[in-house]
């Protein structure tokens, strides 16, 4: 991105969010510096930038942004200083919440782990700081969320830090033997090999059944932990609009689904982003024989990273059973962007009082209630 005066905006021209390009003129003292905005979806120049940018992820792509649309009616934009009819040379794609509930805001990228700014060399996260803080005022916005990996908050500026998790990432660059020696031998190479003498079944894909099994597991698991079950039409139409570089694997006893996972890909790195179980099978290790099928078929595919997903800091649990198998972790924060006036106020926190609703409400309307909440979440 083309450095900006992060002092003062005088006007901002046009600055209406649309699904066609338009420039977003900011008078910048002496200097007039244009932003355009485009529609990801309908714009190759975005997938381009997405297959060529090494800070890429799956979450940056059509189709991800084509889901969250379809889903939950969140309209994409990407902000870019590359005018129309030429290659992008950087962007950040945004999607815009509205809600009665948890309020309005911009966010960088609803339900996505990470997504990085997809900047040029030399560009600055900062310098569209006085554009998004002059967009709070106009659009009434709570705040604008970004979730970047790579870029770390400095002091001063309208960015305020937002919540923080932990990522793990494995490497795939060494043998399966020294990636499986990685491996915590009790809680992971023990249980992987109690799942083999369990003659657990294994299957790959993408079929209604595989879906079927897979949300089974995810109601099951939502309500042992308390939370609000995924809309279903989220994971169909994540299947839909990502087709090959997303994958459920469900491993099953006697027949019945035990526990799964789904996945996703994006050029040499492959993502968990959503795992499921019957806690009564838990003994058999279905999840850590899920995640050496994923590693071993990950890796004689080419791929060079395993991301598992973020965590939250407070999850001992699943953090410990990350750290198990061998992965590297990283601390990472989101930061925010608000008018000062709402500054104190920047954080939106989740619907509360629900949760224990959701351990004993009925499939049917536990899952009814979660697609109409999580539209709200983002």
């Amino acid at each position: 991105m083309q450095r900006t005066d992060s002092e003062t905006v005088n006007s901002i021209r046009r600055s209406e969010l649309s699904a066609n390009v338009q420039t977003v003129a900011c008078s910048l003292g002496v200097n007039l510096v244009p932003l355009y905005s485009l529609d990801p979806i309908v714009d190759k120049r975005w997938e381009a930038l997405v297959a060529s940018h090494p800070r890429a992820s799956v979450f940056h792509q059509a189709g991800w942004l084509k889901a969250l649309a379809v889903t939950y009616d969140y309209k994409p934009l990407v902000l870019t200083s590359t005018p129309e009819g030429r290659p992008l040379q950087d962007g950040i794609v945004f999607a815009e919440i509205k809600s009665w509930i948890t309020g309005c805001r911009l966010v960088s990228l609803p339900f996505a782990d990470h997504c990085d700014p997809l900047l040029s060399d030399g560009g600055d996260i900062r310098d569209l700081g006085p554009w998004l803080e002059a967009q709070c005022q106009t659009r009434r916005w709570n705040y604008v969320e970004l979730r970047p990996l790579s870029w770390e908050l400095g002091s001063g500026g309208p960015f305020d830090p937002g919540q923080s998790f932990w990522l793990h990432t494995l490497s795939l660059t060494p043998s399966l033997e020294e990636i499986f020696r990685g491996f915590h031998a009790n809680c992971m190479q023990r249980r992987i090999r109690r799942a083999g003498r369990a003659q657990l079944l294994y299957e790959r894909g993408r079929s209604s059944e595989n879906l079927r099994d897979f949300y089974k597991l995810l109601m099951i698991t939502r309500r042992r932990h308390q939370l609000p079950p995924q809309p279903l039409a989220w994971f169909r139409n994540l299947i839909t609009c990502l087709g090959p570089k997303l994958d459920i694997r469900v491993a099953r006893k006697d027949g019945l689904p035990i526990a799964a996972i789904f996945t996703l890909r994006h050029g040499a790195t492959a993502v968990y982003k959503y795992g499921c179980s019957d806690d009564g099978y838990h003994h058999l290790g279905a999840m850590p024989f899920l995640f050496w099928k994923f590693i071993e078929e990950s890796k004689a595919e080419g791929v060079e990273q395993l991301d598992f997903g973020r965590t939250d800091l407070c999850n001992d649990g699943l953090v410990a059973f990350k750290d198990h198998f061998g992965t590297t972790r990283r601390r990472f924060t989101y930061i925010r962007c608000s008018h000062p006036k709402r500054r104190s106020n920047a954080i939106v926190r989740h619907v509360p009082g629900v949760g224990r609703v959701f351990s004993f409400m009925p499939d049917a309307i536990s899952s009814r209630l979660g697609e109409l909440l999580y539209r709200h979440i983002g």
